[in-house]
């Protein structure tokens, strides 16, 4: 008993900071339980859950530490102990590991404001982002008090070590070899056990969202996104056989003007119009950052921050039923770009082997257009720049630096500090990239070359800064502000393009990325990927309000159906005016994917389980309901064989 005393004195050190980190990991938790404390489902058993599901994963956390410091401890020779060296390693160590944990508790925090949840692979996406993520936490957070905060709260915690001798502990044990190889052995052991056998997913017991968001530790959580960065469908979701999958997925695809071009695992066709005629308008597609349908009046917004939206929605094809496919602004492009459903993982914009796809620019250059990319930020950003410049635009961006791989075939022009009037964390305002989309519609023109102009907007984000004295709410002071200006700049936009030349024969297309939230309670929260799409061309597109449910991945498709385009199609999307169209939405978050078809929602998850919903759309809850295998089996067919051509470089 002596012995095991004597040798714990040793790592007193460590057992106390380990119980510091669960208490305040402990007490994180319950400020996420009170703020979430109107949409939890909380008993007596689910908090139970909660907490001990929560200490599970705050020890498998502290045992990836322990493994590092009993490593150190077993290699430390023993007439070392409590030498200067071992002062300076334990006493820098103790000190940087307490600021990070600290750090990241308040990361924490942070995080769940924007996002309603533990780390995850945004976390992972801002840790390789640090110039952005680093500015907009600048603009966004007071941290004249939080960094003083974190510093007041590590001293503390550091002076409490010191005055209760577990320093001195540590240092004055001079334990044997052989009674340091023990701890070392628990401790990876138990950490081995966390690494084969312990998934992150665990944690998601509940078929509340927020009651398995709180039962996790963000640091776990963290690192868990960072190792699972790209899943393979057939391993972590139920499959069908690939010949199930892609019959059920022509069966949807199939219309009175299709023709699939070969009888293999495959979608590519070719769609003949039999109106064709040779028009060539000039395209200018807005994507739109965070820009939820619930911001507009049409939708009944009482808040009056999108005058210009709201007065064209009128005169255009518009959208009231549509959903974007996922909750990041790369779901939004990879949807609108490659007509593709929400692979589980990574978006196809991030992932490698994304270049030379089959993408609406293929259709595009076939009609003799010239296809640009804008975005205000360095679009190496969420690699963007790769992505548009390997499928065949030319890009526009501000430019920080960032050099393009040689084997990316494109051109890059530098938005020039002259045409910047203001810029935040995420680059220039809306005003400016519409203004240098405008100046560069104008060479085009002169060339009589037709274009596609894509633009990606910045404007709409936290910080929720604008250049001031344009509307009548301050610049970063919310995001009703943000969207109003978004709103604004779109209609200068409009103003400026109507007094050019090639307006009248120009589509302009407004679409979100994605909402401006999309937590929930539930596994996927419905209402929260409702966002508006327009089309509007002055005697080119016959206003309409299309109510059928559709999704991001319609929007060009639908637009070539306008235009009589007969072409040779790779697209999961079609045409939603078509008398064959078969309504449906697929959205996804990293891990849930699903498929609504009205108010069935079918969600398929990692674990290999699936959950089949009715929806209120009136109280935007979900009801379990008996599986219905016919649509499990095609909601399983979309992902599938996305998944597969892939996989298997078929998406070209």
């Amino acid at each position: 008993m002596e012995s095991v005393n004597y040798t714990s004195k040793r790592y007193a050190l460590l057992l106390g900071f380990s119980a510091w980190f669960i208490l305040f990991s402990f007490l994180l938790r319950i400020v996420f339980l009170f703020w979430q404390l109107d949409e939890i489902d909380l008993s007596i058993i689910n908090l139970l859950k909660i907490l001990f599901t929560g200490l599970a994963f705050d020890l498998g956390t502290l045992s990836f530490l322990a493994v590092i410091s009993t490593l150190y401890m077993l290699l430390l020779p023993k007439k070392l102990i409590g030498s200067k060296i071992d002062k300076i390693f334990i006493y820098s160590g103790f000190g940087l590991t307490l600021l990070i944990f600290v750090f990241t508790f308040f990361a924490e925090i942070t995080f769940w404001e924007e996002f309603k949840c533990r780390f995850n692979f945004v976390a992972v996406d801002y840790l390789i982002y640090t110039f952005e993520v680093v500015q907009n936490i600048h603009e966004s957070y007071p941290l004249y008090l939080l960094i003083p905060s974190m510093l007041i709260i590590t001293s503390v915690v550091f002076y409490y070590f010191i005055r209760n001798n577990f320093f001195k502990n540590t240092f004055a044990t001079k334990i044997s070899f052989k009674n340091r190889i023990l701890p070392f052995v628990l401790s990876l052991t138990v950490m081995l056990f966390y690494v084969f056998f312990v998934s992150n997913s665990n944690a998601e017991w509940s078929k509340n969202r927020y009651n398995n968001e709180i039962s996790k530790t963000g640091i776990y959580s963290f690192f868990a996104e960072l190792r699972n960065n790209k899943l393979d469908f057939k391993t972590f979701y139920n499959s069908i056989s690939d010949e199930e999958a892609f019959q059920l997925i022509r069966n949807n695809l199939k219309d009175d003007n299709v023709k699939f071009l070969s009888n293999d695992f495959s979608i590519k066709r070719k769609i003949t119009d039999s109106l064709e005629v040779n028009t060539k308008p000039n395209v200018v597609f807005i994507l739109i950052e965070s820009m939820s349908a619930s911001f507009m009046t049409e939708f009944g917004n009482e808040k009056k921050i999108t005058p210009f939206l709201d007065s064209i929605a009128n005169k255009s094809l518009f959208f009231k039923n549509l959903q974007a496919t996922g909750n990041r602004t790369v779901r939004g492009m990879e949807a609108v770009t490659l007509s593709i459903p929400p692979t589980p993982g990574q978006s196809i914009v991030k992932r490698p082997n994304n270049s030379n796809l089959y993408t609406i620019s293929n259709v595009f250059k076939s009609k003799n257009y010239q296809c640009n990319f804008f975005y205000g930020g360095d679009g190496y950003f969420d690699n963007m720049n790769a992505f548009y410049g390997g499928n065949g635009f030319d890009i526009y961006d501000r430019g920080r630096g960032s050099v393009l791989s040689d084997k990316i075939k494109t051109t890059r022009h530098n938005i020039d500090d002259s045409e910047v009037t203001f810029e935040n964390a995420w680059g220039i305002c809306d005003e400016d990239i519409y203004n240098k989309m405008i100046k560069v519609a104008d060479e085009y023109h002169q060339k009589k070359k037709p274009f596609l102009n894509f633009v990606m907007t910045t404007s709409n984000h936290r910080p929720y800064t604008y250049p001031e004295n344009k509307i009548d709410i301050p610049s970063g002071k919310s995001r009703s502000g943000a969207v109003k200006y978004s709103d604004y700049a779109l209609q200068q936009m409009f103003k400026k393009a109507k007094n050019k030349p090639w307006f009248k024969n120009t589509i302009f297309v407004f679409v979100a990325d994605h909402c401006a939230s999309s937590a929930g309670k539930d596994e996927i929260d419905v209402a929260n990927y409702h966002i508006p799409a327009i089309i509007y061309g002055e005697n080119l597109i016959q206003p309409q309000k299309v109510t059928k449910l559709c999704s991001q991945i319609d929007i060009f498709p639908t637009l070539f159906g306008q235009l009589h385009w007969s072409y040779t199609s790779n697209f999961f999307g079609t045409d939603v005016l078509s008398k064959k169209y078969q309504e449906r939405a697929l959205m996804g978050t990293y891990l849930k994917l699903a498929l609504q078809k009205d108010k069935i929602i079918t969600i398929l998850s990692n674990k290999k389980t699936n959950t089949h919903y009715n929806w209120n759309k009136t109280s935007n809850k979900l009801k379990v309901i008996p599986i219905n295998k016919f649509e499990l089996n095609e909601t399983i067919s979309w992902y599938q064989a996305a998944d597969y051509l892939y996989l298997n470089n078929k998406l070209n």
